[in-house]
Formats: structure tokens, sequence, C-alpha cells
């Protein structure tokens, strides 16, 4: 039986921050990105969703399971499936634990799929060939809580 040592290591011994390898920082969420980081993420999104997505999990579009032909005009249809894009990396990957890919499907698939094919979700209104732009919930103020403008008849009441 070895004793457990509860004494420090000593300078020599410890690790050099220097020359540890620095990991990649993890992906950034798509809706925080801009211009060209944006835009070739968007592509990559794209890819995956035309090349593997539907070919695969792509079910027939119906009245009540819609689909929208430019589903990239959605924001939340594209905050949806680049989630489920990372995901999908994280737990397929060649680094990934065998039971990632049925972890994927439990844990993320059926849930995006279902919100975004939802008759009242995303792509409520377009069919197959048509894209509807989706109407944004009307709000009273941008900031109701942030410092008002003086001089305004609305600070006045």
């Amino acid at each position: 039986m070895s004793a457990i040592s509860t004494e420090k290591p000593e300078a020599s011994e410890t690790k050099n921050p220097e020359a540890e390898e620095k990991l990649p920082s993890p992906p950034l969420f798509i809706l925080y990105m801009e211009g060209p980081a944006y835009g070739q993420t968007l592509r990559q999104l794209t890819l995956w969703t035309h090349h593997v997505l539907l070919p695969v999990y792509g079910r027939e579009v119906t009245s009540t399971s819609p689909w929208c032909p430019r589903w990239w005009d959605h924001p939340e249809a594209v905050a949806q499936l680049h989630g489920l894009w990372l995901a999908w990396g994280h737990l397929t990957g060649p680094d990934s634990e065998m039971t990632g890919p049925a972890s994927w499907h439990r844990d993320y698939l059926s849930s995006v799929m279902d919100t975004l094919r939802d008759p009242r979700g995303p792509f409520a209104g377009c069919k197959p060939g048509m894209h509807r732009p989706k109407e944004k919930p009307m709000v009273e103020a941008i900031d109701p809580f942030g410092p008002r403008n003086t001089g305004t008849e609305d600070d006045q009441q």
C-alpha cells in the first residue's frame, strides 16, 4: 500500500504554463458573430444542413410539419440549427465516445427538429417553394428600464 504525499511539489516539479499546448477556443455561437465570420459559419452550417441533416433526417413537408426553403432567413432556425451542428461535431467527431451519436439523437435532434417543424414555429406560413418572413413580436420599448430621454411627452406622463 502506498502513502499519499501531502507535500506541495517543488517548483521544478510544477508544469510550465508556456510549455503546455494551448487548447483551441470553443466555437462562438453564431448569434454573436458578424461580417465574414458569420458568413463563413453560415456557409459551413448550410453545407452540413443540406448534405447531412436534410438528406438523412428531413421528413416530408406538410402543413403540420413545415420547412422553409430559405431557412437561413429565419434567425431562430439559424440559431437552433447552429446549436444542433455544434452538438453534432462534439458528439460524433473523431474524439467522441462511441455512444456520442446515440446521445445526439436522443438529446438534440428530435427537440430541435420538432421546434423548427412545429406549425406555430419559425416556418409557420412557409411552404415548399415559398418563403414568408416571420413578423417579430411587438414591444412597447426597446429598453424599458434604461435611462429616459428628457424633454419628451412620454417623460411627462
